[in-house]
């Protein structure tokens, strides 16, 4: 059976030049499940996993039916979940519309409001941003949602998990119901399904595999490490001793974790690498993420938050420094490697803390992770960060009498027993203070008759 290609689907002339530039010419599973079922005008659903051309299976078909906006307000409305991926969708949209005369816009907060007020003074066919600035935009008058025939939402579970709830919510409201939703998730949670069944009509679901399954081009395997500052030693012995680590990704639970792995990582390899996470400012982001796609340095340090907002081509390692606490995350982590049918590596490590999230990960995907010996000529540190110190856990000390408790209580002084029932104005001045005013004019009386 011949492999079916974009000619196939009758998009636009101007559209296959642009894909045969970029040489494209055969749909991945995922675009050709979701092409035709797109173009009939219903509601879709797509459950992928990351890395698998989900951006293209939207795109393409929309591409195809869109029409010039007269009156300048947006027919189409992309959302996604972070600034980075607002970007890259963006960059993505005005390649594939190069030859065509639509207008993309791109927005997201965190860039004054008012400047990006003024990009929708020429009109806008095709909005992609993050649900919180399209409502403050859309609030502010500044767009209009009314004129929307097509609502794109992608990452959808991950855009629920960062609370982007109210302000979806809010969106659909601000748009007709007559049109169409086409929305594309990595995994079906309860909170997608809920909000399936409130908002949207019946969508065709289309699923290329199931959700949690691990890709099966990346080859995955873990360390079992005592602690933070070993697995710094570990990460450095494997730097040096494989030079196929030419790509890596490294993941860490947290910012503080991030910026602190950074600052060893940077002594021992200078300039090697860098740090994103959403502490860090958007230009920041996106020169460290430019850097890394064009193997200027050659790793990336991040966070969870940026799992999903990273698509960055040839990633040859993702390294989980820390195990993620959500079994999914695992699957979003390592799915940045692998892409583009290439073959991809993920190496977890483990300390004694974190195997009950691995057996949760294991379960989840339905498959063991191997684990390698740790190497004998890497140095074990005994020493602990602080989020690895044991807490000494306190009794409330409301809970606790007086009278119990040895040593640390004891029976008041006799002198410091008595109680005292009045207010301050009852009291007695303190002695540093003096006597009160009628005490003096006694005492100075007293000395005058003698």
């Amino acid at each position: 059976m011949e492999k079916l290609t974009f000619a196939d689907f009758d998009l636009p002339v101007k559209i296959l030049d642009v894909l045969a530039d970029l040489e494209l010419f055969e749909p991945t599973p995922i675009q050709e499940k979701s092409l035709r079922p797109i173009l009939s005008g219903r509601d879709v659903m797509g459950i992928a996993q990351t890395g698998t051309g989900k951006t293209l299976a939207y795109l393409l078909p929309v591409l195809k039916t869109w029409k010039y906006s007269k009156t300048g307000n947006p027919t189409v409305l992309v959302l996604v979940p972070t600034r980075e991926l607002v970007v890259q969708v963006t960059e993505i949209l005005e390649k594939l519309t190069e030859n065509i005369t639509a207008r993309v816009i791109g927005i997201y907060g965190g860039k004054n409001i008012n400047t990006q007020k003024l990009l929708f003074n020429n009109g806008c066919d095709i909005l992609v941003g993050t649900p919180g600035r399209v409502m403050d935009l859309s609030i502010d008058n500044a767009i209009s949602l009314k004129e929307v025939q097509k609502l794109i939402i992608d990452e959808f579970d991950e855009m629920l998990n960062l609370g982007f709830r109210p302000q979806l919510t809010h969106i659909f409201e601000m748009m007709k119901e007559k049109r169409q939703n086409i929305l594309f998730s990595a995994t079906m949670t309860d909170a997608v399904d809920e909000m399936l069944d409130v908002y949207f009509a019946s969508p065709v679901e289309i699923s290329l595999a199931k959700s949690g399954t691990p890709l099966e081009k990346i080859q995955q395997s873990g360390y079992k490490v005592e602690n933070f500052n070993t697995k710094i030693n570990l990460l450095e012995h494997l730097l040096k001793n494989d030079a196929e680590m030419s790509k890596v990704l490294i993941f860490n639970n947290n910012k503080k974790h991030a910026d602190l792995l950074f600052t060893k990582i940077n002594e021992l390899f200078p300039e090697q690498f860098d740090v994103i996470h959403s502490n860090k400012s958007q230009n920041y982001r996106l020169k460290a993420m430019k850097s890394f796609e064009n193997e200027e340095i050659r790793g990336l340090i991040t966070t969870d938050v940026m799992a999903r907002g990273l698509d960055i081509s040839n990633i040859t390692h993702v390294i989980n420094f820390e195990t993620p606490d959500i079994p999914e995350q695992y699957i979003h982590r390592i799915g940045r490697t692998g892409r583009a049918d290439k073959d991809g590596k993920a190496i977890t490590f483990v300390t004694k803390k974190e195997e009950p999230l691995i057996l949760d990960i294991e379960l989840l995907m339905d498959k063991d992770l191997k684990f390698s010996d740790f190497p004998e000529e890497v140095k074990i540190n005994p020493k602990k960060i602080a989020s690895e110190e044991e807490q000494v856990a306190m009794k409330n000390p409301a809970t606790v009498k007086l009278n119990e408790g040895g040593a640390a209580f004891h029976e008041k002084k006799a002198k410091n027993t008595k109680e005292n029932w009045g207010g301050p104005s009852k009291r007695k001045a303190p002695k540093k203070f003096g006597a009160n005013r009628a005490q003096q004019k006694a005492k100075s009386k007293s000395k005058r008759k003698k």
